[in-house]
């Protein structure tokens, strides 16, 4: 069994599709972020009650119902990109993350509506799950299947830890700016509404990048000749690769479960905890987001040279104890502090992200191109779905808001955990390379 062979392909092809699939994921990722920077805001508006836990409770869980729904987008789209191409399930689906983020900006509040208001609210969560969990599809497999066999940790990093930098990014540059346009209760009646109008424009950018984007020519090549075969899914819960998904989804979950519980969870935590204002939150979100792009550079990249498996143990050992030490410190600041705080916090998200900088591309190498955007896609998003859960259950066990800080701290080292073990149970996979079968594959989660 030899690795496939990369189709030669030309460098401007090559950044093309790097710059599209990160920026199509940055993109989404913007779109379903934008709730969390507006959670405080929305719930009081959605749900009638005296606690206000209460109210980030269902926004939270609105956020990780959205979650829930992306699995369901990946068995679609990537069926769709594994049997008719990459680049044309990524048109309809960021068309479809664009227009579902947008008319939440226009749903009636509970006071206007009563309980139709949360009711379509969550709908049109459910309807963005479906539509992000497509665009993984394709933004977790053209970069990577288009780039050199040397690069693609590099890649793999830039995709998913640097297009979750820059989406974050984004979203707290754009919070900053509708929150100075929309000053005070001004926020709570239109500037919410504008933030999530804004799905729109990014919907138009990315498409207008994936239009000029080419296919992935590992795809091409694969599809060239190919005889009819069965189902992608029906493949994946085939008994040669059930073991695989399913081992899949454990690191994913313990490492999506950290950046949603430090940078997903962060703007509510600056917020209603620590005291930021809606101005120093941003910025300091900015700053911590850039941590969050240099540690995925890092890890991606060193993990092209040492491999996989021993990036996610050389950063995820130490975020065991880092994380839940540095989040009980965090709690202890005070709204004056905003350079500690932003200090902080980027060390955490740095070493939490070079921790799971390969997961793309380990992924990727565990299956054969005529399934790799199901598995990858389904693997992702099925492990973000419990990861979703997490700013949900540190609200929903928290008496009071002051409770947030420990019950953070315990399911970022309890997650933490859960990472690393998975690392420990999974072999190594840059040897095996981007391959047309992987025969090798069953076996690997019982190589040490």
């Amino acid at each position: 069994m030899t690795p496939a062979t990369t189709p030669k392909v030309e460098r401007k092809n090559v950044i093309s599709a790097g710059i599209a699939s990160t920026l199509g994921w940055a993109m989404d990722l913007y779109d379903l972020l934008i709730l969390l920077y507006v959670a405080a805001v929305i719930g009081p508006l959605l749900i009638p009650s005296d606690s206000p836990t209460l109210q980030l409770t269902f926004v939270y869980a609105s956020f990780a119902v959205t979650l829930m729904m992306r699995p369901l987008g990946s068995a679609l789209f990537g069926n769709y990109a594994d049997r008719r191409g990459r680049k044309k399930a990524m048109l309809i689906a960021i068309t479809g993350v664009g227009v579902s983020t947008a008319l939440m900006g226009a749903i009636p509040t509970f006071e206007t509506a009563g309980y139709i208001a949360p009711v379509l609210f969550v709908l049109l969560r459910l309807m963005q799950g479906i539509f992000v969990g497509g665009v993984v599809a394709s933004t977790h497999t053209l970069g990577t299947e288009t780039v050199a066999p040397q690069h693609r940790g590099l890649m793999s990093g830039i995709i998913a830890g640097g297009g979750a930098g820059i989406g974050a990014m984004a979203a707290s540059v754009a919070f900053l700016i509708i929150s100075a346009a929309f000053p005070g209760a001004q926020f709570a009646v239109w500037g919410w509404r504008v933030m999530f109008f804004t799905g729109v424009l990014t919907c138009g950018i990315s498409f207008l990048v994936y239009t000029k984007t080419a296919e992935s020519p590992l795809w091409k090549e694969a599809a060239k000749d190919a005889p009819k075969a069965p189902a992608p899914v029906k493949v994946l819960f085939s008994k040669k690769y059930l073991s695989v998904f399913l081992m899949n989804i454990m690191l994913v979950s313990g490492g999506a479960s950290l950046y949603y519980l430090t940078v997903g969870f962060f703007p509510t935590f600056f917020g209603k905890v620590i005291g930021m204002s809606n101005s120093s939150a941003s910025i300091s979100l900015i700053f911590v987001n850039v941590f969050v792009i240099l540690g995925a550079l890092l890890g991606g990249s060193m993990s092209d040279k040492i491999g996989r498996r021993k990036v996610f143990l050389y950063f995820g050992i130490p975020m065991i104890v880092l994380g839940p030490l540095l989040y009980m410190t965090l709690g202890n600041f005070g709204p004056d502090q905003a350079i500690l705080i932003t200090l902080v916090a980027s060390v955490m998200a740095f070493v939490m992200i070079a921790a799971q900088a390969p997961v793309l591309i380990f992924l990727n190498e565990r299956f054969p191109t005529k399934i790799r955007a199901t598995g990858t896609s389904l693997s992702w998003n099925v492990g973000f779905a419990v990861a979703g859960m997490m700013p949900t259950i540190v609200t929903s066990l928290s008496p009071e808001i002051a409770d947030f800080t420990s019950r953070a701290a315990t399911l970022t080292c309890i997650m933490a955990i859960v990472l690393v073990t998975a690392a420990f149970l999974l072999g190594e996979t840059k040897h095996l390379g981007l391959r047309d079968e992987v025969d090798e594959a069953a076996t690997v989660a019982s190589n040490a």
